[in-house]
């Protein structure tokens, strides 16, 4: 494929698509644009021809242009890429920052995909040169991804204790953030909305709680799935509880988005009678009514630093695991406020 092709499909001129692909321009094009090109890119499986730009540059070489490398990612936490915003931004960074050196995204799996045995043998047939994992995996996977000659490169919240290089934002940190945030707003009632098994940040709410001396109860914590229907049954139900919380951390802005309708719809104004923050700081945010505080996670960064530290495992750049931490910040708007008067 050229990229005369892909101008032709995505129906923009040919320097629209070299500037988006050559990342020569941060905004050569409209994100929905620029999704379209990575769209027909990711499908054709296009790669750059590499002699011949340095020929147009008149750079002569008589060594052949490498062969391109080819990278798997897998959700670990999600059985559908389509609706994960959150790891979905993430590996379109990971897909353009790889795309810079030769590298290509070829194969996406999901944790759906390893439910069934005969598709993780057809998995494990594959022929790539390395595999990034986004989001914590259970230990089925572990010993997967464990396989002599893997490279594995881990990105998320939950930093774990293995031979893997990683990327992570530290999920417990994050939610200790949060009920400070919250406590130093002058809230002692915090609920939690997310999940709770192996999670943490229902580890580092808990963690927070303790720090603070403020009392735990299991009525104002809610386990469910991190989506917005989890949210709007979860609030549901620590309002059907009898829940006393003023204040309630979601795990996530989804899981946030979904609690602030549940409690809207039962007349509980945000955030005069309850505040609420979530995690991941989306777009669609600042666009509700009232605007969401959410713990800002930078995803491009994410995914473009997990990016070259695969890289320069595969070229030999370094052997021992490398552990990167990048941090966050509380993108503070309308949702929260300091709790009611209690008369």
């Amino acid at each position: 494929m050229t990229l005369k092709e892909i101008a032709e499909q995505a129906h923009v001129s040919i320097s629209t698509v070299s500037r988006v692909i050559n990342q020569k321009k941060p905004n050569a094009a409209s994100p929905e644009v620029a999704e379209r090109i990575w769209e027909i890119v990711r499908k054709n499986g296009y790669v750059p021809n590499r002699t011949a730009q340095e020929l147009k540059k008149g750079v002569q070489t008589q060594i052949p242009a490498a062969e391109p490398k080819t990278i798997a990612i897998i959700y670990a936490r999600t059985d559908s890429m389509a609706t994960d915003f959150f790891f979905s931004h993430i590996a379109k960074a990971i897909e353009q920052e790889l795309f810079k050196s030769n590298y290509y995204l070829k194969y996406s799996f999901t944790s759906l995909d390893f439910s069934n045995p005969a598709t993780v043998s057809r998995i494990a047939a594959l022929n790539v040169d390395g595999v990034v994992v986004l989001g914590r995996y259970d230990q089925k996977l572990f010993q997967f991804l464990s396989q002599p000659g893997t490279t594995v490169m881990y990105v998320g919240l939950n930093p774990g204790d293995t031979k893997f290089d990683q990327v992570i934002c530290c999920g417990g940190e994050i939610a200790k953030a949060a009920v400070y945030y919250l406590h130093e707003l002058g809230h002692t009632k915090i609920g939690y909305i997310g999940a709770q098994d192996n999670e943490i940040r229902y580890k580092g709410y808990r963690q927070a709680l303790e720090k603070l001396s403020l009392s735990f109860r299991q009525r104002n914590c809610v386990n469910v799935r991190q989506t917005a229907d989890g949210g709007y049954k979860a609030a549901n139900m620590l309002m059907d509880m009898g829940s006393d919380i003023t204040a309630v951390f979601c795990a996530n802005d989804n899981t946030a988005i979904g609690a602030m309708r549940a409690f809207k719809e039962r007349g509980r104004r945000i955030p005069e009678d309850i505040s609420i923050i979530g995690v991941d700081d989306i777009e669609t945010d600042q666009y509700l009514t009232p605007m969401l505080t959410s713990i800002h996670i930078p995803l491009d960064e994410l995914g473009k630093c997990a990016a070259r530290i695969l890289i320069d495992r595969l070229k030999g750049g370094h052997k021992l695991p490398i552990k990167t931490i990048l941090p966050f910040y509380i993108a503070k708007r309308d949702s929260c406020a300091k709790p009611p008067v209690q008369h």
